[in-house]
């Protein structure tokens, strides 16, 4: 069966480079599956999931935003940050959710809602990948 050679790199360097049969991810536009063949595409990529089907099993990918570009035999990822779930300290995440859910509850002036929100979602979306 054909496949995609998969790249995905950070600022720290790069996490991941390997051959599979499919890549799906969460663009801000909505959810991607790429096959190989695709029509070259760049998208914005959602604090999400990276799910990559290989021949026999399927690899998970937590991804804080960043771009794909999307080339008929290549996907490049170029994330803000990208752990497999071996690189995730659940215990960290679980710390994380916590404080940005106290954060978001609490009724303060000087808390900055948005950047509670988006670490929740950071948080939950490593909680979801490592388990």
């Amino acid at each position: 069966m054909k496949t995609l050679t998969v790249s995905v790199v950070t600022p720290d360097g790069p996490i991941l480079e390997d051959s599979f049969q499919m890549v799906s991810c969460k663009a801000e536009s909505g959810e991607l599956g790429i096959l190989p063949g695709h029509i070259p595409l760049v998208a914005p990529l959602s604090i999400s999931a990276v799910r990559l089907k290989g021949e026999n099993d399927i690899e998970r990918l937590a991804v804080n935003g960043g771009f794909m570009e999307v080339r008929p035999d290549k996907v490049t990822i170029l994330a803000q940050s990208a752990e497999t779930p071996s690189d995730i300290d659940v215990k960290r995440a679980e710390a994380a959710k916590t404080r940005a859910e106290q954060r978001l509850q609490s009724k303060q002036d000087n808390i900055d809602y948005q950047r509670a929100e988006l670490a929740l979602q950071r948080a939950i979306n490593r909680l979801h990948v490592a388990k």
